[in-house]
């Protein structure tokens, strides 16, 4: 164990032994976890919808920023990209500023990229503030969890829950919205840079959080963000269960990104109108609301999650099979199936808390799977865009995805075997 490790085990050793509060001291605590608890569901809210918001009016923002299908494929490859790369960033940012200001950073770029984007005057402009946004996105995604630990820790699971639930209702939310706002004001850019009041919304309770660090389970804020050692990446490369996990992890991150960026699209260029189209897109994120929660709860108490993930890669085939024999024949019936296929996000973390022996080796397996995972995801969603500009339809593209359900099926297979990795 690092000294690092050692301080953390002595930090929240701390933290379980000290007696609880009593009388005012109590009822103090309590106010402060609430309060906790509204500004993790806020800040959760904000983490899908600038990546949802695009998809239903995509052929609106093309149109008037004049942004090829290459560009739109760029779009949707970003979330992935930045995912990765600033979420690497995280953990030191954490360590130097603390969690909850980082946090509040983040919600704060969030708010201002949605906000300036749509008044961008070329697509060179729109990417950029996107990746701003994306940023805050991608180190408040990171950072969530930390928060959920340093105050609640006795509550783990049921705050994760409520914030994956609160996650997939700004993407539904935003995805199903978004057109309508746009018709109701004339301009789509309305509708996409309305969600920057959500985030908005969200910058106060952070600011009040970041300002009150003794709210924070009694640790500082530091020692839950430190880093994992540098000797765990040797280690974990030379694992066939950490690299399942991280070929699952991307392949199923690639397939959400390309039902994120290009789903409303493939229904659109159908024959349905954009509202249903961004309603059947919607469909796909409303049912990770309760699926999310009640999968991970059942994975959780399986030693074996390969069956799980086998039948969710089976729900995908399934969906992309229906899409490119008839999009409009049964699209309820995709979408659905699409949906539940995207429970393997959640059913990935699950794993990958699971195949590690101890916290020590979860934290580092996380890092190494969802970090190496997003980036195996990027070229995904690109090249559905440059198979669709240069096919002229969505033939190539869907054969493509249903093709690579096959490895993503056999990474589950492997990865939720009854292994442990010390």
């Amino acid at each position: 164990m690092t000294g690092e490790d050692a301080t953390v085990a002595q930090q929240l050793g701390r933290q379980h032994s000290a007696p609880p509060p009593t009388g005012s001291a109590s009822r103090s605590t309590v106010w402060r976890r609430r309060f906790a608890a509204l500004a993790l569901v806020l800040a959760a809210v904000n983490l899908r919808p600038a990546v949802t918001s695009l998809g239903p009016v995509l052929e609106e923002a093309r149109a008037g920023l004049g942004m090829s299908a290459v560009t739109a494929g760029l779009l949707t490859s970003m979330p992935a990209a930045c995912f990765a790369l600033f979420g690497f960033a995280a953990p030191h940012l954490a360590r130097r500023f603390g969690p909850d200001t980082v946090v509040v950073t983040g919600v704060a770029a969030i708010a201002a990229g949605l906000a300036l984007r749509p008044l961008s005057a070329d697509s060179t402009l729109f990417v950029a503030l996107s990746v701003l946004a994306l940023a805050g996105i991608a180190v408040t995604n990171v950072l969530l969890p930390v928060v959920v630990k340093q105050r609640f820790p006795h509550r783990v699971g049921a705050m994760t829950g409520l914030y994956s639930m609160a996650l997939n209702l700004g993407a539904s939310t935003s995805a199903a919205v978004t057109v309508p706002l746009a018709r109701s004001f004339g301009d789509w850019r309305i509708g996409l840079g309305a969600w920057a009041l959500f985030a908005a919304v969200a910058v106060p309770p952070w600011l009040a959080l970041a300002r009150d660090r003794t709210a924070a389970a009694g640790s500082p804020q530091t020692a839950a963000s430190s880093p994992p050692g540098s000797a765990a990446p040797t280690r974990l490369l030379r694992s066939p269960t950490a690299w399942a996990l991280t070929v699952y992890f991307g392949l199923q991150a690639t397939a959400a990104y390309v039902i994120i960026g290009w789903l409303p699209q493939i229904f659109r260029d159908a024959g349905l109108s954009a509202e249903t189209a961004g309603l059947l897109f919607a469909v796909t994120s409303v049912l990770g609301i309760p699926l999310s929660f009640a999968l991970s709860a059942v994975a959780g108490r399986l030693r074996n999650q390969s069956g799980i993930a086998v039948a969710l890669g089976l729900f995908g085939l399934g969906g992309y099979v229906g899409l490119l024999a008839s999009p409009a024949a049964a699209p309820w019936l995709w979408a659905g199936l699409l949906g539940v296929a995207n429970c393997s996000f959640p059913l990935a973390l699950t794993m990958i808390g699971m195949r590690g022996r101890d916290s020590t080796t979860v934290i580092r397996l996380s890092a190494f799977a969802q970090s190496t995972g997003y980036l195996l995801s990027i070229p995904g969603p690109l090249l559905v865009g440059v198979l669709y500009e240069h096919s002229g339809g969505w033939r190539a593209p869907l054969v493509l995805m249903a093709v690579l359900m096959l490895p993503q099926l056999a990474a589950g297979l492997f990865a939720g075997r009854d292994r442990q990795i010390d």
